[in-house]
């Protein structure tokens, strides 16, 4: 990754941690334990209104928690903008996702990711409805 790109992955961090606007179905959860293990906040920043379908939000992970093992119909994308992070896609190693990386997850790709046993993590995941049914994580 270029120096010239982390700048801007900076600014879009720094855009979605703005306050939300009310009246665009932002909220913030804590992460499900049937699809997550550990400590895991989701905050949910965007929707897409029709016609647009991508959505998205941060996700935190304290020390050593991660998704279960999922897939995205559509794909995903996730951009780690503090701590150390991990993905792993099903039958692939474990690979380190450090701050700043962008990691694209293909259509139908079962995959997991989140934080290290050692040090937490937070990304920005982006992803897109079908059927009008988002999916962040």
């Amino acid at each position: 990754m270029t120096g010239t790109v982390r700048p801007a992955l900076a600014a879009v961090a720094v855009a979605l941690a703005a306050p939300a606007l009310a009246g665009n179905d932002i909220f913030t959860r804590a992460g499900s334990p049937e699809n997550f293990t550990g400590a895991v906040r989701i905050d949910y920043r965007f929707r897409g209104s029709a016609p647009a379908t991508i959505n998205g939000g941060t996700v935190t992970f304290a020390l050593g928690a991660r998704t279960a093992w999922h897939t995205h119909p559509v794909g995903q994308t996730l951009i780690d903008t503090a701590g150390v992070g991990l993905v792993q896609r099903w039958e692939g190693s474990i690979k380190e996702i450090p701050p700043g990386d962008v990691i694209r997850i293909p259509l139908v790709v079962n995959h997991w990711h989140g934080a290290t046993p050692t040090t937490s993590m937070c990304h920005i995941a982006f992803s897109e409805a079908v059927d009008a049914n988002p999916s962040c994580g």
